[in-house]
């Protein structure tokens, strides 16, 4: 209770009251007002304006944000969940070899490994090198788009999913698996029947914890593209908190952070309707 006051409550609170404050219209920076008595409506106001008004330009961007990460994290659990699998049932002795695999980009800076995704995805880097080699041309990959956004955000945070979806997998007991193809199931069905439900719980966890950074997520978009067009909530908040609107910042983020409660919520449901059945 003691780390979640200091770490949660507290951090919460200050941007509450940042986002409920004052402009000190001599420095042009945001005054921060710890008592709710004095609290002033004018930053809330004008976010509503933004995003609902007649000239609301945040909620686009808002639903461009929803877009990209859904693409992104289907994407991701396409690609993570087959490597998972792979390392968690056929892996053998070099599971382990695997694992450091998987682990090691957690080693290098975000920064770093966008940095070296840039550079992959320039207009003579070795991904257009490839696709020139096989006839396809050489796209503009840095060149504004959406899909290059959520590629690199599918790069960023695959791996927080294979790892949580190996945990999961990795702890299902074969014998059921066995069990499955000794009742006349295929390969397939067994799977279907048997791997696949027994896993919901691990991939439920694993996008949970994908999705709510990505929804946040402000570097990958200033890195691969910096367009206007791609922009996402992330950018408009750390945009404003480098201005004098960093009230409406504050409360933008605050915001988003209610939004992403309710699968949270779901989450902490669904886990424990899970554990009763279990027991």
């Amino acid at each position: 209770m003691i780390w979640l006051v200091v770490l949660f409550v507290i951090p919460f609170y200050a941007m509450l009251a940042i986002g409920e404050g004052k402009l000190d219209r001599q420095t042009e920076s945001p005054v921060a007002v710890f008592n709710p008595f004095t609290w002033s409506s004018a930053n809330l106001s004008n976010v509503w304006h933004d995003l609902f008004g007649s000239a609301a330009f945040a909620l686009p961007i808002a639903w461009r944000t929803i877009w990209y990460v859904a693409v992104a994290s289907l994407l991701s659990l396409v690609i993570a969940y087959p490597a998972a699998y792979f390392v968690a049932r056929f892996a053998g002795r070099r599971k382990g070899i695997f694992l450091v695999l998987l682990i090691a980009p957690f080693w290098i800076s975000y920064m770093m490994r966008m940095l070296a995704w840039i550079d992959l995805l320039q207009t003579n880097g070795y991904v257009n090198k490839v696709l020139s080699f096989v006839g396809l041309g050489s796209p503009d990959w840095l060149g504004g788009h959406w899909y290059t956004v959520t590629l690199g955000l599918v790069y960023g945070y695959i791996p927080y999913l294979i790892l949580v979806l190996y945990a999961g997998l990795d702890r299902i007991d074969p014998s059921l698996i066995e069990a499955g193809r000794d009742l006349g199931l295929g390969r397939v069905r067994t799977f279907v029947r048997v791997t696949l439900p027994l896993s919901r719980q691990p991939i439920l966890t694993g996008m949970l914890i994908t999705v709510l950074p990505m929804l946040g997520d402000y570097y990958t978009n200033q890195l691969l593209s910096g367009a206007p067009n791609t922009s996402m909530i992330g950018n408009l908040i750390e945009g404003q908190l480098s201005t004098p609107s960093a009230g409406q910042g504050a409360i933008l983020s605050l915001i988003v952070l209610l939004v992403l409660l309710v699968p949270m919520i779901f989450y902490v449901v669904q886990t424990n309707r899970a554990s009763q059945a279990a027991s």
